[in-house]
């Protein structure tokens, strides 16, 4: 299976063999070690998922015109968004499983973003037919391949730079994600208004769509590169000797930790309040603050372009500092005072709005990276595709629950289960932080104080324990065993 131990996990065996990484020009720009060669990786890396990210929400940036082009009602258009979702509760496990037991990292990511490509394809073309069925079957492969792409994403960048620059990089690649679909609603319209001059109905609306095919192809030769990339590293790393002889299994999930089943409900009760609170809150803001509906849809989309730039910035920072938890409960507090401010404040919601942004954008970049902390390597795949597989499940469940108060009741209302979500994700947060304390574990702590427990315990290089070594083994009194191991530079 491909992608034996991290990056970083053979920078540490280099260094207490006394082995020196190469230096010189090429070998800085061109040896897997070097900080310039991880860089032009993460480049490739944050496009490889740009395409799913701007095809995702191509209905939605078309659905006035869609709807009139192909005469469809809104059950049909929902059926869009309900054939990519509802699926993905479960394959995405799958997929990450997938990637661990059998694909491996490099020809698992390149087969979901063919899958991908795939699906858009089959979309644009049955749209281009007017052939409806088609089209959700062409939105189903699209969302089997772009849930699992991500899990190989996530997979690449623990991989890559786990124990350097990881949470700026879960921040980075967050921040392409919302780039992705902030470009896809500023252009999609242009585009189409475009091609109308020649082409209408559904043909014109197929060509729109294959046009928006471009961006799936340019993340196809990202996927192909970072797997050459990778491949090269393998090579020069040596990584098959210290591959380790681990086989992960699906009932590996039932042996997962407590520490990682609190990050997936902070995960779920987290992002309830956030995602489903921007699908609804537009209505709220022209009534109660008199905004036109251009106006409340610009506020809305704060949170995503905040997060566009605060992203990679914050993640830096927790690169730097440490104390992921610590960022993790700042940003829960954060959000509450934000919906606080929005539901029950006279302040113009755009403040509210921009603090729920940079919050979301610190929780995001410092929640994800913990699962590499808390699981094996081999089994990070599927652990990050329990984690989706949650989180599309509790999201796809809130939305309607959050739907249902919307309709029965009001806004205050449905302001009251999103901070009762947000309170889940708090406790959530505080019994992640005990379990951590009562273990001895290294969630919380700082990158030198990971750094002194190594030098202190002369670690024992394990990557990639087996799934019954549990999370009190990283701190034992007589043996210090490190899954993952943390150069001095880590931050995560």
């Amino acid at each position: 299976m491909e992608g034996g131990p991290n990056i970083q996990d053979v920078a540490e065996q280099s260094e207490e063999t006394h082995e020196e990484v190469p230096r010189g020009c090429c070998n800085f720009f061109c040896h897997p070690l070097r900080g310039a060669h991880r860089f032009i990786v993460l480049i490739f890396l944050c496009f490889l998922g740009f395409g799913s990210y701007f095809c995702y929400d191509n209905p939605a940036a078309l659905k006035t015109n869609m709807m009139k082009d192909l005469n469809l009602n809104d059950i049909q258009y929902g059926l869009l968004y309900s054939l990519y979702s509802w699926p993905n509760v479960f394959m995405c496990f799958i997929g990450g499983y997938l990637i661990d037991r059998v694909f491996g990292i490099r020809l698992g990511t390149n087969i979901f973003m063919g899958l991908t490509f795939l699906g858009q394809i089959i979309f644009a073309g049955a749209t281009y037919m007017n052939i409806f069925w088609l089209m959700l079957v062409g939105r189903f492969i699209f969302g089997i391949g772009a849930e699992s792409l991500a899990v190989g994403q996530n997979n690449y960048a623990v991989q890559w730079f786990k124990g350097k620059e990881l949470n700026m990089v879960f921040g980075l690649q967050l921040s392409f994600a919302r780039i992705g679909s902030t470009v896809n609603f500023k252009v999609m319209d242009g585009i189409y208004n475009w091609v109308n001059e020649k082409y209408t109905g559904p043909q014109g609306m197929g060509i729109v769509l294959f046009i928006a095919t471009s961006t799936c192809v340019l993340s196809m030769v990202c996927s192909l590169v970072v797997g050459v990339f990778d491949k090269r590293a393998e090579k020069i790393l040596n990584r098959d000797a210290s591959r380790g002889g681990e086989v992960v299994r699906l009932t590996d999930v039932f042996t997962f930790k407590p520490a990682f089943w609190f990050v997936c409900v902070i995960c779920v009760a987290y992002y309830v309040a956030i995602f489903p609170f921007i699908s609804f809150v537009q209505d709220f803001f022209m009534s109660k603050f008199h905004l036109t509906k251009d106006e409340a849809n610009s506020v809305a989309s704060i949170v995503y372009l905040i997060s566009g730039f605060a992203s990679p910035v914050l993640g830096f920072c927790i690169d730097k500092t440490g104390r992921n938890i610590i960022f993790i409960v700042t940003a829960i507090c954060a959000t509450i005072v934000a919906h606080s401010l929005i539901a029950w404040s006279t302040f113009n919601p755009y403040y509210g709005m921009c603090l729920m942004g940079i919050a979301y954008s610190a929780l995001a970049s410092s929640l994800w990276p913990l699962v590499s902390l808390i699981i094996p390597e081999y089994q990070l795949g599927t652990a990050y595709g329990v984690c989706q597989a949650i989180q599309n499940l509790g999201l796809a469940v809130m939305s309607i629950v959050a739907g249902a108060i919307i309709h029965n009741y009001d806004f205050e209302r449905l302001e009251f289960f999103f901070i009762g979500c947000l309170l889940v994700a708090l406790l959530a947060t505080m019994a992640l932080f005990t379990y951590d304390i009562v273990t001895k574990g290294v969630l919380n702590m700082t990158p030198k104080q990971r750094q002194r427990l190594l030098d202190t315990n002369v670690p024992e290089i394990v990557n990639g324990a087996g799934a019954s070594d549990s999370t009190e083994n990283l701190v034992d009194d007589k043996e210090y065993h490190v899954r993952h191991s943390n150069p001095p530079t880590r931050g995560d």
